[in-house]
């Protein structure tokens, strides 16, 4: 096979994966992007997490968060927990790699906040444990995840969200996790400031 129809494959899979999934994620999608614009109303924040290319997924989605997404507005209130690599280390050394993110979470989450837990296998132990210690602080989660949602598909509580992709392939689970994350910005932005701009 040559290597340009390598790449075609990439794309035709990645074209495929994301056909199938809009059917399935949209309502999802539409819940997510509520609730936390919900929280946003309420004067509450969003934390986020991950690990590898779910890591980078929660920063983008921060920033797109803080900064701006495509229409002109304020800061919006967002935190990566990925991005502290003093706290983030500490923790590793001092306790476990599986509580970077739960011991940020139990600092940092009040009750209304929200998690986007970001996870392709739905397996990630330090994720597992985020969304356990936001559900002791009273926050809801928003879970990213794909294949068969692993351990997170039944910690998921009344208020929370999955958008599970139905896909087995990591690469492809994270190109549809990146376009719910503009999907999910897309709309907060709409119903904040309307669906003109």
């Amino acid at each position: 096979m040559s290597a340009e129809k390598r790449v075609r494959e990439h794309f035709e899979q990645s074209i495929a994966t994301k056909r199938e999934a809009v059917a399935v994620l949209a309502p999802a999608i539409v819940r997510a992007a509520q609730s936390i614009t919900q929280c946003l109303l309420d004067d509450g924040k969003v934390l986020s997490c991950g690990n590898g290319g779910s890591a980078g997924d929660a920063q983008h989605f921060s920033s797109e968060m803080l900064n701006r997404f495509e229409r002109e507005r304020p800061g919006l209130p967002a935190i990566a927990l990925t991005t502290d690599s003093s706290t983030i280390t500490s923790i590793a050394n001092d306790y476990a790699y599986e509580d970077i993110f739960s011991k940020q979470v139990r600092a940092l989450a009040q009750p209304g906040d929200v998690l986007l837990a970001i996870t392709t296998s739905g397996n990630s132990e330090n994720v597992v444990r985020a969304v356990t210690a936001a559900h002791e602080r009273k926050a809801r989660v928003v879970g990213l995840t794909g294949r068969d949602g692993g351990t997170l598909a039944s910690m998921f509580r009344e208020g929370d969200v999955e958008i599970r992709v139905p896909a087995t392939n990591t690469a492809r689970i994270q190109e549809v996790h990146l376009l719910v994350i503009h999907c999910i910005c897309d709309l907060i932005d709409r119903q904040l400031l309307g669906a003109d701009g």
